[in-house]
């Protein structure tokens, strides 16, 4: 049968694989082990394998690769069962390909017609089988999931595939599964059961590769440990849905200021693998054709489209969006165009013949289409489409309509500030200004052969003249033409204007910022020097903090949207920053710059590819990144005189991030003699910086008022560098790199730099918190991925799950991850060192609020870990402590509900309250055990039960409830003598500490409630103490019970210290843990003193607590724990 071509990364990997036939073009090849050698020892072994291989997943027999003569890439185009089979599509090829592909006069374009013909094949035998799953297998297959993984039923099996999963040299055939939120694997097979369960969240690389072993295979490092899938049959499709689901998952979690509600993938239970592959499918034709975010794909065409200026026809795909059709060349030329549906006035079909139609245009221009297979269809929906698509009214041409009033009668500009402080002067006879007109004539001449505006003809000659350097006077229409920023204004007709309206005269942390770097703006440029551009650039950029409150305003934005106000009027300008921002650098203006990081990775893979000399010298290219950061943030602004950086964001505008790194790459080409013999960072560094201070732009015609003249423009010493020709060599050199390479780049590193970023601020929690408690370092790592694991486990299956907002980025490390009261418990009860009993359970409510210091509702990594250190690590004391201290937390109607600011990570910082916080840390560290409350009879009940609960199934179980109730007995008759005592002296009330006015003149002998009667007993459902209660009097004959005061401490008895995290506020007679009326209450020292005296307490909670089994079975059970 026929294939998608895929590109094959190993030729013969092995020698699996015999050569049977070949020619130019073609390979036809028959796998050992099939036909006449598959006796043989490679032929048994490889027989062996695809033998235990599942029926799906058997590697086909015989092939058929392409492959050109100047290339060393392979294409798989065909497989077959047999070599009877393969025959036919061999015979099919030499009929009907081989004598087309001698008229081509490169490798690729043969290679993108054999490709686009393969394509036509597979779509042309689709129609009739179909291509949609068995849905009662897929039934089998989510049955089967479930089974073997124990996830919840809400967790989404997004697909599956046999494959192989490599455990060092062994292969363990199974099935890899994957869902919404996790990658599964599962392999049995003589005895040996392999089961995988990773989130896509902990992911940090996800790359196809290959070697000598494995052929081509996919990689997945999970936590630092590489995994490898391979003999997958639909390799490239698995790692598309793999890579969309880590990328889904990165940025709903990680990056949630680029997810928006309305994300067509939004809701985790309604994803499929169609789904999948159509968002796939906008995405890439959004991205290539610089279309707004509303655009999606709703058919594709092959065609050809008739070139006038080149009189050939062009092979390519029409590709027609809601509200445009466009063309994109498959055979090398490079060739596109993008027609607004609202130009379109009529749809003819001339020739039924040749499947052709004519596309006539306002303007009388004219697009010829043939051999467009569902021509009809075709005209159909293009006609149907120009009725909806409504031509957006965009008023631009009267300056008093189009002027907003904002501020202090500041009308917005409609004029590029360029043409206000530099006119353009037509009689200027300077060879510059010569130059210049030539430019401009050579663009007029382009325009009148390709076209001007949105249906211009982009092609190979555009991006000539584009390296060149774009006229003054044209650069500003050019740009809003190549960003597709003119698309974005034409469908928001008015929308600036009454962005300006909302925003201007508001206050905000954005607003503040941008009025502190408007005067660091090009501050030598004249424009910024006058009220009418720093205006104008604060309305720009206050306008898109207001459209976009989740990037607001990032240093950079500035210094980039000046030069764009130079060439474009101010509404062109906002929507051109609207694009760099939105669309083609994604991520690099917000808090984390992510995106940045990302293009510097991909720098230095490049380096790595490119430059394998420096690379050599340099070990560590972590020294380009660093220094590279503001090229990519200014687009080389920064580094470059102005004059010379206007002809980079030329070519910026037309190929996106790709120009970015070849300039990169010239860069440090060109200064690689210099860089090879600098010692260190600081002598390269200078080496740059001579560099960029030594490009000029000898073309300029702009006075030198306006040029940014370096410190060394005067020296003849220094060899200048025309910006032009470094353009040019970098396109020559470097030209060869794919758009598409570098989105696949992305992809993959973003990965890496997201789970580098988390990396560090699980090393910077872990460094500050490691003081503080005696867990070891692997099982702190262990306990805060399980902290943080929480958090998401919270999020997988909703659509918009509040728990989200508890993971803020831009906060101080501690705070980034914190848990709500609901995720706390589910944590704290899996972790906690003692029964499972329901009461035991109830009292993760009570820690919770212990630990939640500050009262916001959340509790971050630091504050539970110290409060689960005194459960594990601390002493007897500190534990009973721990317990005395959540019973005199009182209940709040308020529970669970989080009182965090939402611009908590925006605000500045205040150093008063982080002293004030600091302050009270140290305050804390010196608490004694004597300025602990009093326990009220409410309160005190709850201990005893919880006692009862900590104690259920241990081993030693009935002592300890003896234990228990004897301790409960004689605190209550401790209580009664006190009590007594007050009765017989009443005379010594008012000399009695301050806690004296809340205790009663008279009280009943013994208090008896039920509950009351039940401790004294030892418990309802539990058997009474045999042991007399007089037995244990003798004991505690040294305490003297009071209620009128605090007892003294009893020489047995220890003081200690508190956690650093835990507080409570010391008894007043307003709290709730004071004495009322009819109540009695005990001190910290009774109870603790009281309990020292039992051995089997003691030693139950001095006993060793297993970490390691407890965090095992936590991580065993935390998603199950979710169902």
């Amino acid at each position: 049968m026929w294939l998608k071509p895929e590109e094959v990364l190993l030729k013969n990997a092995l020698k699996l694989w015999v050569t049977e036939k070949s020619n130019d073009y073609f390979v036809l090849q028959r796998r050992r082990g099939y036909g006449e050698d598959s006796g043989g020892l490679t032929g048994l072994l490889v027989g062996t394998l695809d033998t235990v291989l599942d029926s799906t997943a058997k590697v086909a027999p015989v092939r058929i690769l392409h492959q050109t003569p100047d290339s060393q890439v392979y294409w798989s185009v065909a497989c077959g069962a047999s070599l009877e089979e393969i025959s036919q599509h061999w015979d099919w090829l030499q009929q009907n390909i081989i004598r087309t592909l001698s008229v081509f006069d490169s490798g690729e374009d043969i290679t993108s017609f054999v490709q686009g013909k393969i394509r036509g094949l597979i779509a042309e035998e689709g129609t009739s089988t179909g291509d949609e799953e068995d849905p009662e297998r897929f039934r089998e297959a989510v049955l089967r999931f479930e089974r073997l993984f124990g996830l919840p039923q809400r967790e989404k099996l997004v697909t599956y595939f046999s494959c192989s999963y490599w455990r060092g040299r062994v292969p363990n055939q199974g099935w890899i599964y994957l869902s919404t939120n996790f990658l599964c694997f599962y392999s049995y097979m003589l005895g040996n059961e392999v089961k995988l369960v990773y989130p896509w969240d902990e992911v940090s690389r996800l790359e196809r590769t290959s070697s000598v072993l494995l052929a081509e295979s996919i990689r997945v490092c999970v936590r630092g440990e590489d995994h490898f899938f391979s003999m997958l049959l639909r390799l490239q499709q698995t790692y598309m849905i793999m890579q969309q689901l880590a990328d889904y998952a990165i940025v709903r979690f990680f990056d949630k200021e680029t997810f928006i509600a309305e994300h067509p993938l939004a809701n985790p239970l309604h994803i499929t693998q169609r789904a999948l592959e159509i968002h796939a499918r906008n995405q890439s034709f959004r991205a290539f054709f610089r279309l707004p975010q509303e655009e999606n794909l709703c058919e594709v065409h092959e065609s050809f489209l008739w070139v006038p200026f080149s009189h050939v026809n062009t092979l390519g795909k029409i590709c027609v969006s809601e509200n445009y059709l466009c063309f994109a060349s498959q055979d090398g030329s490079q060739c596109h165009l993008i027609i607004p549906l609202w130009e379109v006035f009529s749809v003819e079909l001339p020739d039924r013949g040749s499947r052709a139609l004519t596309v006539s245009l306002r303007g009388k221009r004219a697009l010829r289409f043939s051999e467009v297979r569902d021509f009809e269809r075709l005209a159909a929906t293009i006609r149907r489409k120009c009725g909806t698509a409504g031509s957006p009214q965009h008023y631009i041409s009267n300056p008093d309509e189009e002027g907003v009033m904002v501020g202090q009668s500041q009308a917005v500009s409609t004029e590029a500030l360029m043409n206000v402080f530099h006119p353009h002067d037509a009689e200027n006879l300077d060879p510059k200004m010569l130059k210049e007109r030539m430019k401009e004539q050579s663009w007029q001449i382009h325009f009148a052969e390709y076209g001007r505006g949105t249906g211009m003809f982009c092609t190979k000659k555009t991006r000539d003249l584009i390296v060149r350097g774009v006229p003054e006077t044209l650069r500003g229409e050019l740009w809003m033409l190549f960003s597709g920023a003119v698309h974005d204004m034409t469908s928001h007709p008015g929308y600036y204007g009454r962005l300006l309206e909302e925003c201007m005269g508001s206050s905000s942390l954005a607003c503040d910022e941008i009025e502190r770097d408007l005067h660091r703006s090009l501050p030598e440029h004249p424009a910024f020097q006058s009220d009418t551009g720093i205006s104008a650039l604060r309305r720009v950029l206050t306008a898109y903090a207001h459209r976009n409150p989740k990037i607001g305003y990032c240093q950079a934005m500035n210094i980039l949207t000046s030069v764009l106000l130079l060439y474009a009027k101010e509404e062109e300008a906002f929507w051109l920053l609207v694009a760099v921002c939105e669309r083609m650098l994604p991520d690099y203006f917000n808090r984390r710059i992510i995106g940045a990081l990302v293009d510097q990775a991909v720098f230095e893979e490049l380096i790595r590819e490119h430059l394998t000399q420096l690379t050599e010298h340099m070990t560590d290219l972590s020294f380009f990144s660093s220094v590279s950061l503001s090229w990519f943030l200014t687009l080389f602004i920064s580094v470059l005189p102005i004059e010379s950086a206007v002809n980079v964001v030329d070519c910026f505008f037309y190929d996106g991030i790709k120009a970015i790194l070849q300039l990169g790459l010239a860069v440090l080409d060109y200064n690689m003699d210099n860089l090879l013999c600098c010692h260190d960072d600081a002598e390269a560094v200078t080496v740059l910086n001579r560099f960029f201070d030594s490009v000029t732009n000898k073309d300029s015609p702009l006075p030198a008022t306006v040029q940014q003249a370096s410190a060394t423009a005067n020296d003849k010493s220094i060899h200048k560098v025309d910006i032009s020709d470094l353009i040019k060599e970098a396109y020559e050199k470097y030209g060869d790199i794919r758009t598409e390479e570098v989105e696949n780049m992305r992809k993959r590193n973003k990965l890496y730099v997201i789970q580098t970023l988390e990396d560090t601020t699980k090393q910077n929690v872990l460094r500050v918190v490691a003081q503080d408690v005696k867990f070891s370092a692997a099982q702190l790592d262990e306990l805060y991925l399980l902290f943080k694991k929480q958090h998401f486990v919270s999020c997988y299956w909703s659509v918009c799950s509040p728990a989200l907002q508890n993971h803020d980025p831009s906060l101080p490390y501690l705070d980034q991850y914190q848990l709500d009261q609901s995720q706390f418990s589910s944590l704290f009860n899996l972790l906690q060192p003692w029964t499972t009993h329901t009461h035991v359970r109830s009292l993760a409510c009570s820690a919770f609020r212990l630990l939640d210091e500050n009262g916001d509702g959340l509790v971050n990594f630091k504050e539970f870990i110290c409060g689960l250190n005194i459960l594990y690590n601390r002493s007897f004391t500190e534990k009973l402590k721990f317990l005395f201290k959540l019973h005199l937390q009182p209940d709040s109607a308020e529970d669970g509900v989080i009182r965090k600011c939402p611009e908590r990570g925006r605000a500045k910082v205040d150093l008063q309250e982080y002293l004030k916080q600091w302050q009270e840390d140290l305050q804390r560290r010196e608490e004694n055990i004597k300025d602990l409350p009093r326990i009220n009879q409410v309160q005190f009940i709850g201990l005893t039960k919880t006692l009862y609960g900590v104690f259920h199934g241990n081993e030693e179980e009935e002592s300890l409830y003896r234990a228990v109730a004897r301790v409960t007995s004689l605190l209550l008759r401790m209580e009664e003598v006190g009590r007594r005592l007050q009765e017989s002296s009443p005379q010594k009330t008012p000399q009695s500490t301050p806690t004296s006015t809340a205790q009663p003149e008279t009280s009943p002998t013994l208090p008896t409630s039920p509950e009351t009667e039940t401790l004294a007993k030892g418990e309802g459902d539990r058997p009474e103490s045999p042991t007399s209660q007089q037995e244990t009097a003798p004991s505690h004959s040294d305490i003297t019970p009071t209620s009128t005061s605090r007892p003294s401490t009893p020489t047995s008895s220890p003081t200690g210290t508190s956690s650093p995290v835990l507080d409570t506020p010391t008894d007043t007679p307003s709290s709730p843990s004071a004495v009322r009326d009819g109540d009695w209450s005990f001190s910290f020292e009774q109870i603790l003193a009281s309990l020292l005296n039992e051995p089997s307490v003691v030693r139950f909670f001095e006993r060793a607590i297993d970490t390691d089994s407890l965090i095992a079975h936590a991580r065993k059970n935390q998603l199950k724990d979710a169902h």
